[in-house]
């Protein structure tokens, strides 16, 4: 097949990829991109053989012929072929792919893999090149099986049952279950009243606040008014007196450094991005970013994995940085996390590729946002190498009567890591929550006198909607999904209208409450959040070659075929009850509501067939207009295509084919990215000049 007087192959997923290693590798090497996958099942057949040990049919993707043409003429004129694609499965099932269309015997093939696209760590995979892991392609195909059975299965029964362009997938159905018991958790919470008692205290030394403790020197709640007027009653016209003081001080260790699932929390709460959205910036980071005079870099290693371990040179560049900019007592400790079962070990954490390359330094080669989520993980890396922070904390029980009142008070003593980082939160201090203040110069056996009291009533809160951030969180938790599944399973949930966003909340639809009902009842299971779990956890020990990949497809396939075949008679058509448009109608007063017919959703009247009144609706697509600045909406050709457009037409003609990303630019010239459509999954400028794209 090949030509040895050509020069080496090297076979990427993506351009950007392909032209960061190219600079690292000079001219002695050929790269190429695949543009992702290369083969996959059929769109419009099952594409699995269930009677012959459900052997998946793989077939070449469509539109990608001159893509393999090409691969194919330069692997011939090739002394060599690596194949160097991401490190995880999905990558190595690409490579496998690869073989198959390129004639590479995948027990002889040269696969590269590196966690960083720097120059070093480049050449060094190079050197050491191995045969495709064929336990890691199993995996992958058995997740790929699993999700067809599973999708080819349940699609069709609730596009019977209940509307058409359903879907249901075995990740997705557990992550709308968990949102869904959330919205019912909130829905049946009963609020509790609880009142919370503080007392502002004088001393020689100024004024103190203190919060009631309890009773004989046990803790007390305080859940009724009249308890409340009791203690009031009790302490007026009293001296209070100071029991005790206690010193201590509390040390608060450094955040690890980033997993996918950490950096999406912390993207989402600090600086409000979406998680396709981070992932999406990530990846770019990661594939590479020009430098000016350095040219091409990967900045970040990467960002698909569930590994907090760092290498050891990555340790000590970050050490000699720590020391050299705030001195050897800021340096820490190692410190490593305990990891779940089934981490992907041979991964790092996400971390800048060089220390040495601070924010300041690549901030001019950056767009906003790129440079928003590279100094996060720089500074959240750097920070995981320094020493914890130091708190001089005091705790102060003021005895009144029979009554216990309790002020505590903090100072930084050393800022540590703090210095450079500091984690977000989920949500503020709820309501009665309180904040240690500064520490109270009181002494043990001082009195002191009332001068104000303030109680306050509250009520217990329910637990809060999932975010994007707290979802993930919570997906991880339970082992559902991996790195690579998080923001997709999320997004499928938004694109089928099971859930929508609410000031950053994701919420049931109704459409989602009904979904999630029917497979509850008929198929308890796929929405069986361990039971989800578990079968992650089998896929992994395909991954390890402790199990068959078939055995794992099989012993799932058997009952829950049975299950389909039982849903298929019992369960009758459901109708979806059409949601309110929000206006009245202008011809007969009545509500109007939104429909769907083949074209998409429409506004009609809900007195039909006596009032017969239409209209379309306007869906925002979040995003810009790069001609006028107006909003893009969906529009639809006269065949019932969607298109999107500018809201000024005829005067701003502006469309695009492609659906838009909200929250996103392109890096060559800043306009809206859009999804590049087709079977690839990807990117590119919404811009026809530009010609940018992005491929995952």
């Amino acid at each position: 097949m090949s030509d040895v007087s050509g020069r080496p192959l090297i076979i990427v997923e993506s351009p950007t990829k392909a032209r960061t290693i190219s600079k690292f590798m000079k001219s002695r090497y050929d790269v190429k991109a695949s543009l992702g996958h290369v083969r996959d099942l059929p769109k419009s057949q099952l594409g699995v053989d269930i009677s012959n040990g459900f052997t998946p049919k793989y077939i070449t993707i469509r539109g990608k012929g001159d893509v393999i043409k090409e691969l194919k003429e330069a692997a011939k004129r090739a002394s060599a072929v690596y194949l160097a694609t991401d490190p995880d499965r999905e990558g190595e099932a690409i490579s496998w792919h690869l073989c198959a269309i390129l004639g590479i015997n995948p027990d002889e093939a040269k696969r590269v893999t590196f966690h960083e696209i720097t120059e070093k760590a480049v050449k060094e995979a190079f050197r050491h090149p191995v045969p495709i892991d064929k336990n890691l392609v199993l995996a992958q195909q058995a997740r790929r099986v699993l999700d067809r059975l599973v999708g080819y299965s349940l699609s069709p029964l609730l596009w019977h049952k209940v509307r058409p362009g359903l879907s249901a997938g075995r990740v997705q159905s557990a992550a709308l279950r968990i949102i869904v018991d959330r919205e019912k958790e909130i829905e049946n919470f009963v609020p509790q009243e609880y009142w919370t008692l503080d007392v502002v205290l004088k001393s020689s030394k100024g004024t103190v606040k203190a919060r009631y403790f309890g009773e004989n020197g046990e803790k007390k709640e305080l859940r009724e008014k009249s308890g409340v007027d009791s203690i009031i009653k009790d302490i007026s016209g009293r001296p209070f007196t100071v029991i005790s003081v206690t010193p201590k001080e509390r040390h608060k260790s450094p955040p690890f450094p980033f997993t996918t699932s950490t950096l999406q929390q912390e993207a989402s709460r600090k600086l409000g991005f979406p998680v396709r959205k981070t992932m999406m910036i990530a990846q770019l980071l990661y594939e590479g970013v020009e430098l000016g005079p350095e040219g091409y870099v990967g900045l970040i290693t990467y960002m698909r994995t569930d590994s907090t371990r760092v290498s050891p040179l990555a340790l000590n560049e970050a050490r000699e940085y720590v020391t050299s900019a705030f001195g050897p007592s800021y340096v820490g400790f190692e410190r490593k996390e305990k990891e779940r079962p089934g981490v992907q070990g041979a991964h790092e954490a996400i971390r800048p590729t060089s220390v040495s390359r601070t924010p300041d330094k690549v901030k001019p080669f950056l767009k906003p946002d790129q440079y928003k989520l590279y100094k996060l993980i720089w500074d959240r890396f750097v920070a995981s190498q320094m020493a914890p922070a130091v708190y001089d904390t005091v705790t102060c029980d003021i005895q009144c009567g029979s009554h216990t009142f309790r002020a505590t008070g903090s100072r930084l003593k050393f800022p540590g890591f703090a210095k450079v980082y500091e984690e977000g939160q989920d949500a503020p201090l709820e309501e009665g929550e309180k904040e240690e203040g500064e520490i109270i110069p009181l002494s043990q056996g001082e009195v002191l006198s009332l001068e104000k009291v303030v109680p306050a009533q509250h009520f217990t809160e329910p637990p809060p909607r999932y975010t994007e951030a707290s979802l993930v969180k919570e997906l991880e938790e339970n082992g559902i999904g991996r790195p690579s599944t998080y923001a997709p399973i999320i997004a499928t949930l938004i694109e089928r209208e099971y859930v929508q966003r609410d000031k950053k909340r994701l919420v049931p639809t109704e459409l989602g409450r009904l979904v999630d009902m029917l497979l509850r009842e008929n198929f308890p299971s796929i929405v069986d959040v361990k039971f989800t779990a578990e079968m992650e956890k089998r896929l992994d020990s395909v991954e390890e070659g402790k199990e068959p990949w078939d055995n794992v497809v099989r012993e799932f396939w058997e009952p829950f075929k049975e299950q389909v075949e039982k849903a298929e008679r019992e369960i009758k058509r459901v109708e979806v009850e059409d949601e309110p448009a929000g206006i009245n109608c202008e011809k007969c007063g009545r509500p109007m509501v939104i429909k769907r017919s083949r074209y998409g959703k429409f506004i009609a009247c809900s007195g039909y067939p006596e009032c017969k009144n239409t209209k379309p609706l306007v869906e925002k697509a979040g995003v810009k207009c790069p001609k006028c600045q107006g909003e893009i909406v969906v529009r639809r050709s006269k065949t019932g295509r969607v298109f999107w457009g500018c809201e000024n037409y005829p005067q701003c003609d502006f469309v695009t084919w492609n659906r838009p990303v909200p929250g996103t630019a392109c890096p060559e010239c800043g306009t809206f990215l859009v999804e590049a459509g087709g079977r690839e999954k990807g990117y590119k400028c919404a811009n026809p000049q530009c010609g940018y794209t992005h491929k995952i």
